[in-house]
């Protein structure tokens, strides 16, 4: 099944290479900045393409064209280009990202990153690679000795709780945070100790369901907001060592009262300005 994901990922990443530079059209499908274009969709056709011919019994839950269910526990979760924003720009930094669950809980997974040449992979009992090489967290234990990576949903201009607060606590108790839009390949970098750790809200189960595997099987703890396990639907994930883990909790406690005073906080209306 891990090949069967990785030859998906795979697959979509060689139609981002084709289409990369060469858009014709991108367009927004809903939200203010939430981005599709014509890779998107040749990347999805083809990763459901494989998944049809090899596994038709599994369902699926893609991004640009929703969940195909076939009455099983198993479900892929398919996004097929992670990062679309980037893409659209021209900068390289995107992949093609493929998780299997099973009610829910992430089993397995693959991400192919065209622009690195890096295909990422993880399984129970297999552990976590890139390309031909174990992966392992990094062993930062020490909050201020780490480098995080961060994202912001596209309802970040109408919430008060977007993150912001977030991203600078930890931005002056660190070596840095960075925000690379892509959340997918954010948690393959933390898998593979490139990072540190990793938190955000707003995600998606195709943007969370193969990174979380990399992680896990890399030795990493990969929790919601409040160190309860992850649950797919609730869009809210930090990800780091198991050093680090507790400290990323404990200062999204504290910038909890700044983001407005709850998670969860009003939405705020387009024009208006939080206090």
């Amino acid at each position: 099944m891990v090949g069967v994901a990785r030859r998906a990922s795979q697959a979509g990443g060689r139609q981002l290479q084709t289409y990369f530079g060469k858009l014709e059209q991108v367009r927004e499908k809903g939200r203010c900045g939430d981005l599709v274009t014509e890779a998107d969709l040749a990347a999805e056709a083809a990763v459901l393409a494989l998944l049809e011919a090899e596994t038709p019994d599994i369902g699926v839950l893609a991004e640009e064209s929703g969940r195909r269910p076939r009455g099983g526990d198993l479900e892929w979760c398919v996004d097929p280009l992670d990062g679309t924003t980037n893409y659209a720009h021209g900068y390289p930094f995107f992949g093609t990202s493929v998780g299997l669950t099973w009610r829910g809980l992430p089993l397995l997974g693959a991400l192919a990153v065209p622009a690195l040449g890096e295909s990422y992979w993880a399984a129970p009992g297999l552990g976590s690679w890139c390309n031909e090489r174990q992966l392992a967290v990094s062993r930062c234990s020490r909050l201020g000795d780490a480098l995080l990576v961060t994202g912001f949903a596209y309802d970040r201009h109408s919430r008060r709780d977007n993150n912001y607060a977030e991203f600078a606590y930890f931005t002056h108790r660190t070596h840095g945070v960075r925000r690379a839009g892509a959340a997918a390949v954010d948690l393959a970098f933390v898998a593979a100790g490139r990072v540190d750790g990793y938190w955000e809200r707003g995600l998606a189960p195709w943007d969370l369901a193969a990174g979380v595997v990399l992680v896990e099987q890399a030795g990493g703890v990969v929790s919601d907001y409040a160190g309860h396990p992850l649950d797919l639907l609730g869009g809210r994930t930090v990800a780091a060592g198991p050093a680090l883990h507790p400290q990323i909790l404990t200062g999204l406690a504290a910038c909890e009262p700044l983001s407005g005073a709850s998670y969860g906080a009003p939405e705020l209306d387009a024009d208006s300005t939080a206090p």
